[in-house]
């Protein structure tokens, strides 16, 4: 039997829509943007690819700027107005990178997430769930979601467990870095 696993060479970040005016009803927000933050700046790192989604930028406004300076690369900021965050261009940038792990971080577990994972799981990659990187507006409805994630075959971890599963050995040229970054993961 095959266990997926996160790999620096087949695996991309999908932060979906940590956006400026869904924050403020956020449940934990701050934790949410630390540990999406803490994510991609580790992955940066580790050389692993990164694109961000924006729901409908027109009325809920860019990634909120803490986040987004984590990625200096504006193209790699995909606008969109599906639910799913694996629109065209997301999907083609992943094929293009020969992806077949999608690490998933974001907003809002019940709605965006949730499609996008079970689009990643139906087109045939790995979704992993950074549960301790996703939040929503409503605490009752972060659960469901996750169990539903997980019944469609995505793997549930936490950003450390994926940043250590990402770099496989403390002598990774990372490692260092990496560490400082960990601990300002919020539980």
């Amino acid at each position: 039997m095959s266990i997926a696993r996160l790999r620096i060479d087949h695996t991309a970040v999908l932060v979906i829509d940590v956006q400026e005016r869904l924050l403020p009803t956020i449940v934990d927000r701050d934790r949410l943007v630390n540990n999406c933050s803490v994510l991609v700046r580790a992955t940066q790192e580790l050389g692993v690819p990164t694109l961000m989604t924006e729901q409908y930028v027109k009325g809920l406004g860019r990634t909120v700027d803490s986040l987004a300076h984590c990625l200096p690369n504006p193209a790699a900021r995909i606008e969109k107005t599906r639910f799913s965050g694996l629109v065209e261009l997301v999907d083609q940038q992943l094929k293009s990178w020969g992806t077949r792990s999608v690490l998933v971080c974001g907003l809002e577990a019940h709605v965006c997430v949730l499609q996008t994972v079970l689009d990643i799981q139906s087109s045939g990659l790995q979704a992993f769930v950074a549960t301790d990187a996703i939040s929503a507006s409503n605490r009752d409805q972060i659960q469901p979601a996750l169990s539903r994630m997980q019944a469609s075959g995505a793997i549930l971890t936490g950003v450390l467990s994926a940043l250590y599963e990402l770099m496989e050995d403390a002598r990774h040229p990372a490692f260092r870095t990496c560490l400082e970054l960990v601990k300002q993961i919020q539980p």
